[in-house]
């Protein structure tokens, strides 16, 4: 078994505002944390990884196919691979949250 301590792992400024940090990656899955600092914004975006979340601080407001979805603290939210996806914080506190990938994203596109 592997474990992986944040305290231990580099978080990255994704976009302004935007935090992130690669955590355990498996062979069918990867877990990444996420910080997001009140009015940050993801851009829309998409990747083939499927992708599965759960807010424990804040609220984001997700686009996708032109509708928006607000997802709160101690909600999770599940996005298929290749569908098209941004997000923003409209809070005024920052939203913290962890997302799984699968298949894993070993070395995302945000830490090269």
């Amino acid at each position: 078994m592997e474990t992986v301590d944040l305290s231990e792992v580099e978080i990255v400024e994704a976009v302004p505002g935007v935090h992130l940090a690669q955590l355990a990656v498996g062979d069918e899955m990867s877990v990444q944390y996420f910080h997001i600092e009140s009015g940050a914004e993801v851009p829309a975006h998409d990747h083939p990884h499927e992708q599965a979340g759960w807010i424990y601080e804040g609220a984001l407001t997700f686009r996708v196919d032109g509708e928006e979805h607000v997802v709160a603290s101690e909600e999770s939210y599940v996005i298929p691979g290749g569908e098209s996806h941004g997000v923003v914080n409209e809070g005024d506190d920052p939203v913290l949250g962890v997302d799984i990938f699968s298949p894993p994203r070993a070395n995302p596109d945000w830490q090269e």
